[in-house]
């Protein structure tokens, strides 16, 4: 797992890889504006325990700022509206396309989810099919799966 910072919050969240070479290409990916060393180290900090405490169920919310600059104006959309599903909930892909322009966008939205930067901030994974099948995941569907486990809302899912 690794975490990138930039001026604005959280930039990139890698979960776990096949390799450290394919997380540490993820990260140097993020392309932003020099922090100064103390600030960067203390926000790294920060999201590296806050992940960790909710990874391991002790924690419901991350309270870090998502720096979501490098979406699209339509990523940015459907990523802020994902921000909106709490712990323990899940909302279908057409639920989030109504939201940010119209039901015949869920296809859209999937593809946006896909390229959300900060998997688990913004929490694409509480996001499924409108039949109640998982969809897809950009981390695979056995993080997905995982991370439902955790919050108790799988087993209410075709999985």
């Amino acid at each position: 797992m690794g975490v990138a910072v930039s001026p604005l919050g959280v930039a990139r969240i890698v979960l776990p890889q096949v390799s450290r070479a394919k997380a540490e290409r993820d990260l140097l990916s993020v392309n932003s504006a020099p922090l100064r060393e103390h600030e960067a180290l203390a926000l790294l900090a920060q999201a590296q325990a806050q992940l960790v405490e909710f990874l391991a169920g002790k924690r419901r919310t991350l309270d870090l700022p998502p720096d979501l600059s490098l979406g699209t104006p339509f990523q940015r959309k459907v990523w802020r509206a994902a921000l909106r599903i709490p712990y323990g909930r899940v909302r279908s892909y057409k639920w989030i396309a109504v939201r940010v322009g119209g039901g015949r966008y869920a296809r859209a939205v999937g593809l946006a989810l896909g390229a959300n930067p900060v998997p688990i901030l913004v929490p694409c994974h509480r996001v499924v099919a409108q039949d109640g099948s998982l969809g897809g995941f950009s981390c695979g569907l056995p993080a997905k799966r995982k991370l439902l486990t955790l919050e108790g809302t799988l087993k209410q899912l075709k999985s």
